[in-house]
C-alpha cells in the first residue's frame, strides 16, 4: 500500500497549470516539523517535501494561506525526472 499522512504547511506555492489532460495540477512544498518516537528514544523531524495537487483537490489547496498547518493525504510517486520523489496530495482536512 502506497498511502502517507502528514500534518505540514504549505511554504511555497506555484502557478496553477495544466496536464495534457487538461486537468488542473498545483505544485506545492510541504513543511513538516515534529517529535516522533523511535525505537523508545524521541526524535526531532524536520523536512521539506515536494508535493502536486490534481484535478479538483486543486482549489482547497489553492485556498491554503501560506504558512498554515493543515493535514494533507495522498500517495508518494517518483518525480517526472525520476529522481526524488512527490507527494501528490489527494485530501486535505
Amino acid at each position: 500500500m502506497n498511502r502517507l499522512v502528514l500534518a505540514a504547511e504549505v511554504v511555497e506555492r506555484g502557478a496553477m497549470r495544466y496536464t495534457p489532460a487538461g486537468l488542473p495540477a498545483l505544485d506545492m512544498q510541504l513543511k513538516h516539523q515534529s517529535e516522533v518516537s523511535e525505537d523508545g528514544q524521541p526524535r526531532q523531524v524536520a523536512m521539506q517535501l515536494k508535493a502536486v495537487a490534481i484535478g479538483a483537490i486543486t482549489r482547497p489547496a489553492a485556498a491554503l494561506a501560506l504558512g498554515s498547518p493543515a493535514t494533507f493525504a495522498g500517495f508518494l510517486a517518483a518525480s517526472r525526472n525520476g529522481k526524488g520523489l512527490v507527494f501528490h496530495v489527494t485530501e486535505i482536512a
